[in-house]
């Protein structure tokens, strides 16, 4: 039996997938579990009516991150922190500090997860840092460590 699947099914499929199972399996397991449909001619056109319903929208999501990242390109986030000789920050700059000041200054909210530092910032400076906005896209930052 040709079945949709409806959500993930460990060694059968993934969540829209249309697989040919037993129909034994997809009567007394599948089916009544709510883990797949009857892959019907008006099944089958639901299903490709809602891959390009998200293929729309993943599209819209993408044209949207392109466009947030030209315009991070041309920030850059300040900040301003309490420093010792030799231009060494007292404790160290971390991506939350990064998230919080990007939101603070420019009103962009952004996940800290998304901002890719290696290790904290210990040193005055400026620094170039990449920010992962969406799978394919990557933003590069430039932020200004500054004392007081």
């Amino acid at each position: 039996m040709i079945v949709i699947l409806e959500k993930d099914v460990k060694g059968v499929g993934k969540a829209g997938e249309v697989v040919k199972v037993s129909d034994g399996y997809a009567r007394n397991m599948l089916i009544p579990r709510g883990f797949a449909k009857e892959a019907t001619d008006a099944n089958l056109k639901i299903l490709e009516k809602q891959k390009a319903i998200q293929e729309e929208q993943r599209q819209k999501e993408l044209a949207e991150a392109k466009q947030l990242a030209e315009k991070m390109a041309k920030l850059n986030v300040e900040i301003v922190t309490k420093s010792g000789e030799g231009g060494r920050l007292f404790g160290s700059i971390t991506s939350k500090d990064i998230a919080d000041a990007l939101m603070d200054q420019h009103k962009i909210s952004i996940d800290k997860r998304k901002i890719v530092l290696e290790s904290p910032i210990k040193q005055m400076g400026e620094y170039k840092l990449d920010v992962k906005i969406y799978p394919e896209v990557t933003a590069k930052i430039k932020v200004t460590v500054s004392g007081q």
